[in-house]
């Protein structure tokens, strides 16, 4: 069977580290970005799997430095493209009283980058292959009942609403498409109160993606492949 390859945009810290390295250890081929100044980890796994792992730069935000990465891809073809990327702007502030400039910028990060950078790679996918990228199960409609962390949860719900839309635009398309909740995941971003470790939650969401491969149009899942309502 051939080696697989997989693209893991943003993957300098956090989730998407964790993931490259959960890959690694499972001896699959993988390509991992990050932003310029933001690589040394990735350099230093690299070192640990210089046969297995690719690393680039990307700022997601930055469509010029999207295209770059598309030129330098070539003709390269991977098996999964998995987009990650967050940012949350103050728990306490809410879509009345966030400034503009923050609301963009999360905005920006999480929903409209995410996106472009999808349809930017999407011919480096194989054929059948999978694209997903890192949502949220705070971008659920139905599960928000206590009504917080209202710009992250919208950044989140738009997310979800633009991958709806690609994948809608796509049709029959073979490809896997999926929308992944990590869970509340003990990171610089989700805090030190987070329920869950990363040890908990990603080989476990990798679990998924794996089980996955194969399975046409778009799915919401969390980490342990459970439908998330929309």
């Amino acid at each position: 069977m051939a080696q697989k390859t997989v693209l893991l945009i943003g993957a300098s810290r956090g989730l998407g580290f964790a993931m490259a390295e959960e890959y690694l250890k499972r001896g699959v081929q993988v390509i991992a970005t990050g932003r310029e100044n933001s690589r040394k980890a990735l350099s230093a796994l690299a070192a640990r799997y210089p046969a297995l792992l690719r690393v680039e730069t990307v700022e997601i935000t930055q469509p010029d430095e999207v295209d770059a990465l598309r030129s330098r891809l070539g003709a390269t073809r991977v098996d999964i493209l998995f987009v990650n990327a967050g940012v949350k702007n103050d728990d306490s502030e809410t879509a009345a009283n966030v400034s503009t400039g923050e609301f963009v910028r999360v905005m920006v990060t999480n929903a409209l980058s995410p996106i472009r950078v999808i349809e930017r790679l999407k011919d480096c996918v194989t054929p059948g292959g999978t694209i997903a990228v890192m949502s949220s199960g705070q971008g659920s409609l139905t599960n928000n009942t206590n009504g917080q962390y209202d710009v992250y949860r919208g950044s989140k719900a738009a997310l979800n609403m633009f991958m709806r839309s690609f994948a809608a635009r796509q049709g029959d398309a073979p490809e896997t498409l999926l929308l992944m909740a990590p869970g509340w995941v003990r990171t610089d971003m989700g805090g030190p109160d987070a329920r869950l470790t990363i040890e908990e939650s990603i080989p476990a969401l990798v679990d998924t993606l794996t089980a996955s491969e194969g399975r046409t149009g778009l799915h919401y899942l969390d980490y342990l492949g459970r439908e998330v309502p929309w």
